[in-house]
């Protein structure tokens, strides 16, 4: 495998971690180091020897910066290849040296643009043009041209030239110059995305862009997909702010499954939207299971796996607080694919170790839980998309449609169902308590159905307990039937042509009902 001897790079970046360490380094191998602006005047002050760009193109930079490595003699030195007489026939006759490695990062476009107040003129401004270019260049010569996009690998790129006398493979600067390529599309994508978003000659934002372009990393290959005779992989979207299953940490259990993935996903979603400490058990993306405890986790998960233990046996667990090592004993006595929390107390992660096929994952909790963006889904031929369902609401701001209000009790029970609700399959109906999901119908064809299937798989005692329906009620029968259930209140989107009727069920039982005017359909 072809090894090229670094003798000249070139260092320009914005995000200076670790450059004045690897420049150094850089200079034990005899590499002569071509500069521009802050990072010149950085590297220069460490004491590394530097030679300006502008010096040695013989052209100052200029138009505030816009023109600066824009010039045959950094793109010829990138673009030359070394095995082709011709090109360093060329490179003699303008008086052009060879580049071997471009050490470059981009302006952070994304962070500019997510200011408040960000205006179209800064956010051009803030486009790179230079740096994509060298990049470009560099990477399509990566057979004699080592390009660095990422301090990550500053230390990989040193360790690398003192096992080979100064030298990268070329094996080395292809991994490198995909990396690259990867960079530059995800940057590129992020401009056109912003720009997609204004209308012409205004600075007014639209909700959507023209064309939409996002990219992920492959996280980790999958052993199957939801069924076996399918292939699939898991990839992460590339922002490490979000509190989510995608930035978890993998601390004990076999490898994540596509199904693992995707209720593991909706198990943490549900229990992120609880204030207080909370448990949710998820079984084929619907909670079988939730509840809420003052303070007690341990408390919380037993009455989560108290609304129906038998659909509980191999699903997943979210807790939306630190695992104590009470709550670890009580939930090592039932099988769980994967427990997600975020953190574990030393006694907790040594008694999880004793079930060694358990996935125990930890999310970072300083992140956001709520964060909005969009959720997109891929249909034949193309791709629908929308904001995501993060709408807050106060259950009090609620309209009271019936005779009668809610008490206080009930407001809270209304409350923790709405907040279950939203993120069950349509049609849902929900029966709860203030603090524990009693009974779940989800993803039937007729809501009457859904309000069945509730209370037949109710294992808690559903009087005195409250409903939460996803949509509007399109005739009475599901009230009446959640009336004979012993159903107090319950809370609805409103809507209907038949409104009227179901309030005059609801008022027949002696049922307070609420309108939302919110509907929380989940397909």
């Amino acid at each position: 495998m072809q090894q090229n001897l670094i003798k000249r790079a070139l260092i320009s970046v914005t995000d200076k971690t670790g450059i004045v360490e690897f420049a150094q380094g850089l200079q034990t191998f005899g590499v002569e180091i071509l500069s521009t602006g802050g990072t010149a005047a950085q590297l220069r002050k460490a004491g590394v020897e530097v030679v300006d760009v502008s010096d040695y193109t013989g052209f100052p930079e200029m138009m505030d910066g816009r023109l600066k490595t824009l010039h045959p003699k950094i793109h010829g030195g990138l673009l030359a290849l070394r095995d082709k007489q011709e090109h360093l026939d060329a490179l003699k006759k303008h008086d052009i040296g060879l580049i071997d490695m471009a050490v470059i990062n981009l302006y952070r476009f994304e962070d500019t643009v997510a200011k408040p107040g960000c205006t179209l003129a800064e956010a051009i401004e803030n486009i790179d043009i230079g740096g994509p270019t060298m990049l470009r260049a560099a990477s399509k010569n990566y057979r004699f041209v080592s390009v660095v996009t990422d301090p990550v690998d500053y230390g990989m790129i040193l360790a690398a030239m003192k096992e080979n006398g100064g030298r990268i493979s070329e094996a080395t600067n292809f991994e490198l110059a995909k990396k690259t390529f990867q960079l530059t599309a995800r940057y590129d994508g992020a401009i056109s995305n912003y720009l997609g978003l204004i209308a012409a000659d205004v600075e007014e934002k639209r909700e959507f862009p023209d064309t939409f372009t996002v990219q992920f990393s492959r996280a980790q290959d999958l052993r199957y997909g939801e069924n076996p005779h399918q292939k699939a992989a898991f990839y992460r979207e590339n922002d490490p702010k979000i509190s989510a299953l995608s930035n978890a940490r993998q601390l004990q259990g076999k490898e994540l499954s596509y199904n693992n993935i995707m209720d593991g996903d909706a198990a943490w979603q549900v229990v992120s939207d609880f204030d207080l400490p909370g448990a949710v058990i998820i079984k084929h993306a619907n909670p079988c299971g939730a509840a809420t405890s003052e303070g007690d986790m341990a408390e919380a998960f037993r009455k989560a796996l108290a609304g129906d233990p038998v659909s509980a046996f191999g699903g997943i667990v979210a807790l939306n607080r630190p695992v104590d090592a009470k709550t670890a004993e009580e939930m090592t006595k039932t099988f769980f694919e994967v427990i997600l929390a975020p953190a574990y107390s030393a006694e907790a992660t040594r008694i999880l170790e004793t079930k060694q096929n358990v996935r125990v994952l930890e999310i970072p909790s300083a992140c956001d839980r709520r964060a909005s963006g969009y959720d997109f889904r891929r249909v034949m031929g193309g791709l629908l998309l929308q904001e995501r369902d993060m709408a807050a609401y106060d259950i009090r701001k609620a309209r009271v449609a019936t005779k009668r209000a809610p008490t206080e009790t009930e407001y809270q029970a209304l409350d923790f169902a709405w907040r279950i609700v939203k993120h069950v399959k349509s049609n849902a109906i929900v029966f709860t308590t203030n603090d524990q999901l009693v009974g779940l119908g989800a993803g039937q064809t007729s809501r009457v159905d859904s309000v069945k299937l509730a209370i037949m798989k109710a294992v808690l005692p559903t009087t005195g307990a409250v409903v939460g329906s996803d949509a509007f009620f399109p005739f009475r029968d599901g009230i009446d039937i959640a009336a004979r259930a012993g159903v107090t209140a319950i809370v609805q989107p409103g809507g209907s042509m038949k409104d009227d009727e179901a309030i005059q069920a609801a008022d027949e039982h002696g049922i307070a009902m609420l309108f939302t005017g919110m509907r929380h359909f989940r397909h």
